[in-house]
Order: structure tokens, then sequence, then C-alpha cells
């Protein structure tokens, strides 16, 4: 009997998973000397995907060694920057974020990704909860979703009323204004992916046991509304898309690609340099005769399993 032959959508599966566990592999390199080929081998990899691979995980080092030198410029200048990701889901954002927070000190990039609002924030100022995240001098914030859920995910699910819906849009242009008149840097991406691909990467949640929570309700609900989701996006970007804080879009169908454009984008939207850093030398150890190290109770020990 003969063996049935993948279909197109089941080889986008299949290549969403090999992504996912390259994405593993990723937040585990720390030397970009290592060949992840090497770490990960797969024979069924053609020799043009492996070369593809290992120039991916090449780029993504230089470009994760300049965010450090980025995170040093905004440290030493007191610059202030936030960075939007928004998109549909399984667009790459998280991804992205990831990429950009790993290989940099948490107390200056930090990530903001705020759930639902509770009874006590529907009552406040729309903004008024986002604005506690915003930086001080010498920080990043990176909004993991932002106010812009208003324009999309509230307006096609019905979590708010027209009239906040339109207040939303007479409101966050000058919000965005003042926050770039008090110092702040703020860059908006939005990634977009195609129907298609959309549906594959989902297919390849409800696979993989370790990604199965990233799918919630809201977001099975929004393949369903897709074009509800469109018309929402293009308004939102027709309606927000101002001089003193334009939106970028990321075209996200090859996650890899969509992320190291990104990143390669944001480096270019700043005029960082290479700070000097001070020569570090390791102080010698002291010694004291009167100290004596006590031994560690044994029933507070971690059982060496492996």
């Amino acid at each position: 009997m003969p063996t049935a032959q993948p279909t197109d959508l089941t080889r986008r599966v299949q290549r969403d998973l090999t992504d996912s566990y390259d994405e593993e592999l990723e937040l585990e390199l720390d030397d970009r000397d290592l060949d992840p080929d090497t770490l990960l081998p797969s024979p069924t990899r053609s020799e043009q995907e492996k070369e593809s691979r290992r120039q991916y995980f090449h780029e993504l080092f230089r470009l994760q060694a300049e965010l450090v030198k980025l995170q040093d410029w905004v440290v030493h200048t007191g610059h202030k920057v936030v960075i939007l990701f928004e998109g549909r889901d399984a667009a790459g954002k998280g991804g992205v974020i990831k990429r950009i927070a790993q290989r940099l000190n948490p107390r200056v990039c930090r990530v903001a990704a705020l759930p639902a609002p509770n009874d006590r924030e529907r009552t406040q100022w729309y903004f008024q909860r986002y604005v506690s995240h915003l930086p001080a001098a010498g920080e990043i914030v990176l909004f993991d979703r932002s106010w812009y859920n208003r324009a999309g995910v509230e307006r096609v699910m019905g979590f708010c009323t027209d009239s906040q819906y339109e207040e939303f849009f007479q409101t966050v242009p000058e919000f965005e204004r003042m926050l770039v008149r008090s110092g702040i840097q703020l860059i908006k991406y939005w990634f977009s992916i195609s129907d298609e691909e959309q549906n594959a990467r989902f297919l390849s949640r409800i696979h993989d046991p370790l990604k199965q929570w990233k799918l919630s309700p809201m977001d099975l609900e929004s393949r369903r509304r897709w074009e509800e989701y469109t018309r929402a996006k293009e308004i939102m970007l027709e309606r927000t898309h101002i001089p003193e804080a334009r939106w970028w879009v990321v075209q996200g169908v090859d996650k890899k690609r969509a992320r190291l454009n990104c990143i390669h984008h944001l480096l270019q939207q700043m005029p960082y340099v290479e700070v000097e850093r001070p020569v570090i030398a390791l102080p010698e150890r002291e010694y004291h005769d009167d100290y004596v190290r006590r031994p560690v109770p044994p029933e507070i020990i971690v059982p060496e399993v492996f």
C-alpha cells in the first residue's frame, strides 16, 4: 500500500514544530561559535536548509551583540524607549520580544504583558494602567500588546462600546504625542501573517503539548473572525499612524526572517554608539583565620536525582 504524501498544510505544521525546537535551542545557546547543527542534527534537513539555519544564528547573535551596545548607550544617555508589538495571534510577537530581551539586563529592558483588566481597572481612565509601566531614564520597555487592545480585540469581541472605541481614536494620538514630548521614543510594530500561516501555527500548537497553553479561547475565536480582525487592523493603522509615532509593519510569515528584520530595523531607529566600558579587575579573595565554614544540614539538601 503506497505511503500517503504529506499535504502542504502538514508540511507547514511540521516546519513550525521544527522552528519551535530551534527556538528552544536559541534560548540555550550562549556561545556564538557553537554550530547549532551539531547540537540538533536532522537527517531530513537539506544542505540548503542547514546553511540557511547557520546564517540565521550567525545574524541573530550579531544583532544581539548590537542590542547590548544599544542598551549601554540607553543607560549612558538616559534615553527612554517604548516599543509596542501588535499583530494577530501567533504572528511572532513573543518570539521577537524574547530575542530582544534575551541577552539584555532585565533592569534596563523589561517586558510589559498586561492581563485583561480587572473590575477596578475597567473603571479607570483607559490608559491609566499602561502609564505605570512607562520607562524612566535609561530604560527600555517592550509592550507585548498594548493600549491598542481597544482598537483590536476589544472592538471585535464587543468588550467596549462604540463611544469608547471612538474616544480611543480621539485620545490615542494626543496621548502618544505627550509621551514623545516627555522624552520617550515610541516605536510601534505590527506583525503581519497570512490566513494560511496562522492556521498552520494554530494546528502546530494543538499538536505540541509544550505550546497548547498558548491557545486561549480568544485565540480560537480569532480564527473564526479573521476578516473582522483584518478590518479592525486596517482602521487602526489608518487612524493612528502619526508622524510622532508611526507604524512599522513586519512581514511575519517566515518567523526567523521576521525576527532578524525587526531587530535590524529597531537598531536603526536610534543613533546609538558603543560606550566605552571601564576595565574590570577581579579583586583578590579575602581569607580569615577565625572563620570556619559550617556544614549544610543534610535534610535541606536537594536530592541529586540526575
